[in-house]
């Protein structure tokens, strides 16, 4: 029985030291493989479309539009199902407490709408919120208003006058 115990412990522990670094290592071929673009044996249907690149809109003007057609806009890593950053992360998990609609677009995909949200909103870091228009900040600003009380109370009725129209900051007050 100590054999056969010794042996299965043996086997698990060297099973788990070769598949490792082998799972690590497809990961991350995978992960570079999956976001490689400029192969020349790729077709050009298959290749990544800039939408923008043959339309006459400029990227400010379609943060510009984010901005003003979503109630609640962030820029993230990741989407806010599968943020990519821990910030990016907290800011989704703060905002999503106050069950708001958020509209989000991932930074990662395309840099040049990364830069482009840099200088709209004049903020170096991200995520990057904006509700009804107004630039918030990150995720730290968020976080921050959640956790202080008269921060809480402005930004919670902020957020009620998003999603309730008829509801006006008057009358709350």
């Amino acid at each position: 029985m100590t054999t056969s115990l010794s042996s299965i412990l043996f086997k698990g522990i060297a099973a788990r030291s070769f598949t490792a670094p082998l799972t690590r290592s497809c990961y991350h071929g995978m992960r570079y493989f999956a976001t490689v673009s400029n192969d020349p044996d790729t077709h050009d249907d298959f290749k990544p479309a800039n939408k923008l690149e043959n339309s006459n809109i400029s990227l400010a003007d379609v943060i510009e539009q984010d901005v003003k057609d979503n109630p609640v806009m962030i820029y993230m890593k990741g989407v806010p199902d599968f943020p990519l950053c821990g910030f990016s992360s907290l800011a989704v998990r703060v905002l999503q407490q106050y069950d708001v609609p958020l509209s989000a677009r991932n930074i990662l995909e395309d840099p040049e709408l990364k830069n482009a949200v840099k200088a709209f909103s004049n903020w170096p870091t991200f995520p990057q919120v904006f509700i009804k228009g107004e630039f918030i900040g990150g995720s730290d600003i968020v976080l921050n208003m959640h956790q202080v009380n008269t921060h809480f109370k402005s930004f919670y009725i902020f957020l009620l006058v998003i999603l309730n129209s008829c509801l006006t900051i008057l009358d709350i007050m």
